[in-house]
């Protein structure tokens, strides 16, 4: 088997896409589709480990895939990173802007240490990353960005320090897009929300129940698949989106429209078989969250 995407075969032949936290969840998948669709792929991140598990996933199906490892959130190491893979394969067309992480505490308990590391892995290294493609690569020759963020909107409670690192995100997005327009590059992000991620088995298994819980408060009645983030994603890069800059495209099932008093929200079993809300599964590999799995 291989990937199964939606968009046309060789979409992104002779283009170079770097794919941050490119080792696992919604960006391993990502960097799947690209190269699926003929991008050179060029995985990015902390984890040597992960980031060749997944080059060697990529090589298998036949894509064409390269790594660095890189802690986005040291400039100087940044710079030389995106400096190799400009010297390496000429220059960047793409950059999916993945990496992230958080934790979850209440405000009161957050330290200035903790809050550091959650802005600075969110919002800072992203920011690193996103300047030195410009900088180095798109400047001259154009290019499109997208920034992965988080569902925000209604707040973040639990996670109150990334929901300021993705809500200056959303902003950073939005002035990149205006500030680097004149240089023909569109800079977009996309707002996951409940995703059946690897990423949910990071969190304490304390958190399983209220994570298994959650669909129920979406209207559409179920999780996420990280095919269905990196659709959108993938959308944002193409030409199909040439026109579009400076938006950020929610993945959530309409969670930020619920409204106490509503009643019963999330859709019944029966409805969400149905086509049009049915999820979408294209991604050969995807992995059930130990959290889902009894």
């Amino acid at each position: 088997m291989t990937y199964t995407s939606v968009f046309k075969d060789k979409l992104f032949a002779g283009q170079v896409v770097l794919v941050t936290g490119g080792g696992s969840g919604i960006g391993r998948c990502t960097a799947h589709e690209l190269a699926a669709l003929g991008a050179q792929v060029v995985l990015l991140g902390r984890n040597l480990e992960k980031l060749q598990a997944v080059t060697t996933e990529i090589e298998l199906d036949g894509g064409l895939v390269s790594y660095q490892v890189c802690d986005i959130r040291n400039e100087d190491t940044v710079k030389a990173a995106i400096s190799e893979i400009v010297e390496a394969h000429g220059q960047i067309d793409g950059l999916v802007n993945n990496a992230g992480g958080q934790y979850i505490t209440p405000l009161e308990n957050i330290s200035a240490k903790g809050w550091e590391a959650v802005i600075n892995t969110n919002l800072t290294g992203g920011f690193l990353v996103a300047r030195e493609c410009y900088v180095q690569s798109m400047q001259a020759h154009g290019g499109a960005i997208v920034n992965i963020v988080a569902d925000i909107w209604g707040s973040m409670p639990g996670m109150g320090h990334s929901g300021a690192a993705r809500a200056g995100m959303v902003s950073l997005t939005e002035t990149a897009a205006l500030e680097w327009a004149q240089a023909g590059v569109r800079v977009n992000a996309v707002a996951p929300g409940y995703i059946a991620s690897s990423g949910m088995d990071h969190y304490p298994p304390e958190a399983g129940p209220m994570l298994r819980e959650m669909r129920e408060t979406v209207p559409l009645g179920r999780f996420g698949t990280e095919a269905e983030t990196s659709a959108a994603i993938v959308f944002l890069l193409s030409p199909a989106a040439s026109f579009i800059s400076g938006t950020t495209l929610r993945v959530d099932g309409a969670r930020p429209q619920v409204r106490v008093g509503w009643g019963a929200i999330a859709a019944p079993a029966a409805v969400r078989g149905r086509a049009a809300i049915a999820p979408f599964e294209g991604f050969h590999l995807a992995q059930t969250p130990k959290v889902f799995q009894s």
